[in-house]
């Protein structure tokens, strides 16, 4: 880390605090107990409601910092990057409120970190930023939420125990929800609906979709992988019927690109797939085919501009609305990696692993998640593998990001 960037007046901002997830980021962070370490603040566009929420954190932070910005306000986000080492933001739909935001960390040579599941905007953002990024240093860390950090480290984890214990890693894996509870807010399905729209309109939004590659580097964007399950499958690995897992489309983007950022450490033949785990006999037969309709629906609706606005209007949230605490509180979720190599002598083996927390998984473990990275981005020097560029949380977090996960109470273990 540059003494420059040592000398700044905060190690910590979180962009976008007052909206719904930005809440519970901010008081994930005030109840942390590394938080006393921290000189940080809260910025958004309302001074308002961001007074309102630092007197909801309690007496202790009476005097925590407010900065006020606009995310359309690129002179603003650079008096705002200048001032800190780190920035984590909840703000979005991204392709809307996200891009001067990164391109005024990479100027100041502020780590950034995001929660977006917008796979076209990323694209955007690596061919924009990372070169720059990666001379300077600069890391730019996106899908630090339920999107894409279990599917991510899970992948991550596995492959350094096999690496460990067998000589070579698998060379493939498949990623498994094993259980998911919880509820959905208005700036999720604003980010999905925008992708969704986006897609009906430009070509290259729907190529980046489409290909099981779209996020890898230049030059690298081919494999062995196809694009993401969408119909029902009865998954040989774990001998059970499997359904479409609707993150998919980001979270396997993610672990691939990590896998080339990484130099490969998968494998150049490596293939990595997500699904629902469904169980067996012929009532999962019925759910995975009941699943993959609802899904095909679904996204046929959202692609229509009039059942689109429908939808947004009589069933999904609208932009600051999300589940209640109940449902928060009483959410979780379970991911299963189950991996297959070939050691070095020609010996088949496999391996597993479990990642799981007992909070909702888009709001509650994602504000844990997003806290964590933000915190091991400013507080644990050189955490990943890598020090600079667009990366992922698995190349810019690695082994010290694991530690915190678990100490936070997630559970990520090697079966």
């Amino acid at each position: 880390m540059t003494t420059e960037k040592r000398r700044r007046e905060f190690d910590l901002v979180l962009w976008g605090a007052t909206g719904f997830t930005g809440q519970l980021v901010a008081h994930y962070l005030a109840d942390h107990p590394e938080i006393s370490t921290v000189e940080w603040a809260i910025a958004g566009r309302n001074e308002d409601k961001l007074s309102a929420l630092r007197d909801e954190l309690g007496e202790q932070f009476a005097a925590l910092p407010i900065l006020i910005g606009d995310a359309l306000d690129r002179e603003s986000l650079d008096t705002i990057a200048a001032r800190t080492r780190v920035i984590c933001t909840t703000c979005g739909p991204y392709a809307r409120y996200g891009s001067n935001l990164v391109a005024a960390c990479v100027e100041a040579g502020t780590d950034y970190c995001d929660i977006n599941g917008e796979p076209p905007w990323v694209r955007e953002m690596i061919d924009a930023h990372h070169d720059e990024a990666a001379q300077r240093g600069v890391r730019i860390v996106h899908c630090c939420g339920f999107d894409s950090i279990p599917s991510d480290l899970g992948t991550y984890l596995l492959q350094s125990e096999a690496i460990s214990r067998f000589g070579k890693p698998c060379h493939e894996v498949r990623c498994l929800v094993w259980k998911l509870r919880g509820g959905v807010s208005g700036g999720t399905a604003a980010s999905a609906a925008d992708v969704i729209a986006q897609s009906t309109r430009d070509k290259k939004t729907r190529r980046v979709l489409a290909d099981p590659y779209g996020l890898n580097p230049r030059g690298e964007r081919s494999g062995p992988d196809s694009p993401f399950q969408r119909r029902p499958r009865r998954d040989p690995l774990i001998d059970a019927w499997t359904g479409p897992f609707i993150m998919a489309a980001v979270n396997e983007k993610i672990v691939r690109r990590s896998n080339a950022l990484l130099d490969y450490r998968y494998g150049k033949a490596f293939r990595y797939s997500e699904a629902s785990h469904l169980g067996k006999g012929l009532p999962a037969v019925l759910r995975a085919t009941a699943m993959s309709a609802g899904v095909g629906l679904f996204g046929a609706a959202m692609a229509l501009r009039p059942s689109r606005a429908l939808l947004q209007r009589l069933v999904l949230p609208s932009p600051g609305e999300g589940p209640t605490e109940e449902t928060i509180e009483g959410g979780h979720f379970t991911l299963r990696h189950f991996g297959a190599g070939t050691d070095a002598d020609g010996r088949n083996f496999e391996i597993s692993t479990t990642i799981s927390a007992d909070k909702d998984p888009g709001y509650g473990a994602t504000a844990l998640m997003l806290g964590e990275s933000a915190l091991c981005l400013a507080l644990d020097d050189e955490a990943g593998a890598l020090d600079g560029g667009s990366l992922t949380p698995a190349t810019a977090l690695g082994d010290p990001f694991v530690k915190r996960l678990r100490s936070a109470g997630m559970t990520l273990d090697v079966d």
